[in-house]
């Protein structure tokens, strides 16, 4: 009984958040808001994607998993830092599979501002 109402208290604070992220003013505040939720569909969105090299699927599902999996270095309910392996993570291997990915097909499978991605993947090689 106890797990189902932290269950329940989880999920309303997750969509609260997203209602919260969505009426944040443009600008860096609201693209790292929207990083993970991003990064999840685009990794979905690539994993489909023929140009798309198997070791960074691999790398891109790793993300997925990472963020997904209850497991943390950092336990979730600390605030600021509790997310803060998963974005980290997400990042590295993001970086990683971005390097044998063509540019246009990664900002293509962006869903939002690609702004914060090129900042966080650097000038084109």
């Amino acid at each position: 009984m106890i797990a189902a109402i932290m269950l329940g208290l989880w999920a309303v604070s997750c969509l609260l958040m997203m209602l919260f992220a969505h009426r944040l003013p443009d600008g860096l505040l609201k693209q790292v808001a929207e990083f993970l939720p991003s990064c999840v569909t685009a990794a979905r969105t690539l994993r489909k994607h023929p140009d798309v090299p198997r070791r960074a699927k691999v790398a891109l599902l790793i993300a997925v998993v990472w963020v997904l999996s209850p497991i943390d270095l950092l336990p979730e309910f600390l605030p600021v830092i509790g997310p803060l392996d998963d974005v980290v993570a997400v990042i590295l291997l993001l970086r990683y599979a971005a390097r044998s990915i063509p540019r246009e097909t990664l900002l293509g499978a962006w869903p939002t501002d690609p702004r914060l991605l090129e900042r966080l993947l650097g000038s084109p090689r």
